[in-house]
């Protein structure tokens, strides 16, 4: 018999680009509350680390978006959107 899933983490809200996480995750999604055109460009190692995915022009509601992030989660943002990511620390 295997255990239970647990797809939980710690919540940060972002509305400006910067830093999700400062050490390694494992992202788990994000939940879009508002945007007006926003964009998002998520990137593992800061500002200069390596680019994960292209430009995600998310709808509002939540994402499901698993990744295990090596160094750190950083997010750049486009536009106006209030984003709100889960993600576990450590890998």
């Amino acid at each position: 018999m295997s255990a239970p899933v647990n797809e939980s983490g710690f919540p940060k809200n972002i509305t400006a680009t910067g830093a999700v996480s400062t050490g390694p995750c494992q992202l788990i999604g994000f939940y879009v509350n508002s945007t007006a055109a926003g964009t998002l460009v998520l990137r593992d190692g800061g500002a200069s680390g390596t680019v994960l995915c292209g430009t995600i022009t998310p709808a509002i509601g939540f994402h499901r978006w698993p990744a295990n992030i090596g160094s750190s989660l950083h997010a750049t943002v486009g536009g106006t959107i209030d984003v709100t990511f889960f993600f576990a620390s450590g890998n």
